[in-house]
């Protein structure tokens, strides 16, 4: 009987299709827009997914979810210092040859009479810093009167006059033809990043998500891998519904940029490198206990054929939120099919529609690696502190995320993407076709312009970082609930690859001091970016896909649901 009520109170929740069409017809007839189409499409196929039912009596966003969702922004806020500390390691520094030889035959000598004596300038006058003049067996006045002359290049060492905090630079003497290679770096970094977000997303996939979140903590407590275990404790976001799911993205996100401020200010407070890892490592050790804290997801169980073990997470969460479960209703999960058992990754390939689907999402997410990568080596380029290239970005970035929550709401995933991405790529166009008055690549005129427009091209740049991060939030967002289930954390991984690749391209274009260059890059991967979101479908409200026959009908573009909706409204009415 009970089953009966629930029944008739969820068939009266929703409107029959043909009142849907007759109430549409009345505003404009034979008109529905495309959200409307996926709205009916939707309510059919909610019917049949079982899952959601009982999600729905587990609780949406009860205490379970949010034990789950809290236990996701500790290692996300910690992550952020694995990925940005190495930007504190190598601090600019302007050191000069440890001439102290000249001490013994005048102690009382300033250092910059010691610098003046000891060190050849150059023909404006300038200190040659990685060049010194021998010593000699003369005494101070003979050296005064009559000038040194030998020059050589460092042979004790380098004095660090401006240095206040200990760096890798100056404890290995890092300088005057002994630098890093900033680009070799950077590329190291993105490698790392689309190393581990593909390997684990396939693991993650292959294992699940539980075995594969202690394998990253293992990691990150070994060596720092701090980005796998982020890209694998995201699919978590599986046992949340609808815009909670939304949500504890973008609270995910907001609590990384804090993570960024957190260590920028660290870095700035602690005199040693070493300090530096050693007070941000030390809370991964506590996350251990996360292997008798975190579930499994049920999804993946299904998909995978652990119905059994799919039922007791899900009666576990039902009894953490204090809800129970109808046998009746768990007796409606059925396995998969053959067909979806044996996904694997060679299906990016062969399945047309997660094809089409993957290849958008690459060009989308490489027009954000892109232009996000060009900001950043712009902003360096301006002159502006190294701690500030972290902090000022970090703190805006939290508002910026915060922001999708309205806009997902208002414009839908689709919609606040391009209108993020629009944006982002014409404040990247702007801060990269003004003057920056770097020598050697601009007109010699417009550098007295560029003092005068430094202060307005830092805000341009600032301000499209604020919307590139919007972008990165609404992507991670809008890609988890496109790719389905079985092969949700493979494909973000895949994806993960275009990012790397958008920013190794920006780098190799920025070193080449061709002002064109990265603006024609930056313009053309955001159009086709742009162009191809219009094929991708809308997400909001929608169920997750597990199976890649469920992504098939929802990969087709706009003009071909446009197309078929006169179909379907005389299909309906």
């Amino acid at each position: 009987m009970a089953k009966e009520n629930s029944l008739k109170i969820e068939f009266k929740s929703h409107p029959h299709p043909r009142n849907l069409h007759q109430h549409d017809g009345a505003e404009s007839p034979r008109s529905c827009s495309l959200d409307i189409l996926l709205q009916r499409l939707r309510a059919i196929d909610a019917q049949d997914d079982k899952l959601a039912n009982i999600m729905d009596v587990v609780g949406e966003f009860g205490t379970f979810q949010r034990r789950l969702v809290a236990l996701n922004f500790i290692p996300t806020f910690l992550a952020s210092f694995f990925m940005f500390a190495d930007t504190f390691l190598f601090t600019p520094q302007k050191p000069y040859c440890n001439t102290s030889w000249i001490l013994a035959v005048g102690s009382n000598l300033t250092e910059a009479e010691q610098m003046n004596l000891t060190l050849p300038r150059a023909p404006n006058g300038s200190f040659l810093t990685c060049l010194m003049y021998m010593p000699v067996e003369w005494n101070l006045d003979s050296i005064i009167q009559f000038g040194l002359n030998h020059t050589d290049s460092c042979q004790n060492g380098w004095i660090y006059p401006e240095a206040k905090r200990r760096s890798l630079i100056n404890e290995f003497d890092l300088v005057c033809g002994e630098e890093t290679n900033k680009e070799i770096v950077h590329t190291m970094f993105l490698a790392g990043l689309l190393t581990g977000a593909f390997l684990f997303g396939f693991i993650t996939d292959k294992l699940g998500r539980y075995p594969t979140i202690l394998l990253s903590l293992l990691e990150l407590v070994i060596f720092g891998f701090g980005t796998a275990f982020v890209s694998s404790f995201n699919q978590y976001t599986e046992w949340l519904m609808g815009m909670h799911r939304a949500y504890a993205f973008i609270l995910g996100h907001c609590f990384f940029a804090m993570g960024v401020v957190f260590l920028a200010g660290l870095a700035y407070s602690l005199p040693h490198w070493r300090l530096l890892f050693l007070l941000g490592g030390t809370p991964i050790f506590p996350l251990i206990c996360y292997i008798w804290i975190l579930p499994e997801s049920p999804r993946w169980l299904i998909m995978k054929g652990k119905l059994e073990e799919a039922k007791q997470m899900l009666c576990y969460a039902a009894g953490v939120n204090k809800k129970t479960i109808p046998l009746s209703l768990l007796d409606k999960l059925q396995l998969p099919g053959k067909k979806v058992a044996s996904a694997s990754i060679l299906d990016f390939y062969s399945n047309k529609d997660l094809r089409k689907l993957t290849l958008v999402m690459c060009s989308v997410w490489f027009a954000v690696g892109c232009n996000y990568y060009m900001l950043s080596f712009k902003i360096k380029e301006l002159g502006v502190d190294t701690y500030l290239t972290q902090l000022i970005p970090g703190i805006m970035e939290v508002p910026a995320r915060l922001c999708c929550i309205f806009l997902i709401e208002q414009l839908k995933r689709r919609g606040t993407l391009i209108v993020a991405l629009f944006q982002g790529a014409i404040m990247c166009f702007l801060s990269l076709t003004l003057p920056s008055g770097k020598d050697g690549h601009r007109l010699r005129w417009l550098h007295r312009l560029a003092t005068e427009l430094k202060s307005l091209v830092v805000l341009i740049t600032l301000l499209g970082e604020f919307n590139l991060a919007a972008s990165i939030t609404i992507f991670y967002i809008y890609a988890s609930e496109l790719l389905p289930t079985v092969l949700r954390a493979t494909g973000l991984g895949l994806v993960s690859l275009a990012w790397a690749a958008g920013g190794i391209s920006s780098l190799t274009l920025v070193s080449q001091n061709i002002a064109i260059l990265p603006i024609v890059l930056g313009c053309l991967s955001a159009s086709v970016a742009l162009f191809s979101c219009s094929s991708l479908p809308e997400t909001h409200d929608q169920p997750l896909p597990d199976s890649l026959e469920h992504i098939t009908p929802r990969t087709r573009s706009i003009s071909e649901e446009l197309s078929n909706e006169d179909v379907l409204s005389d299909d309906v009415g």
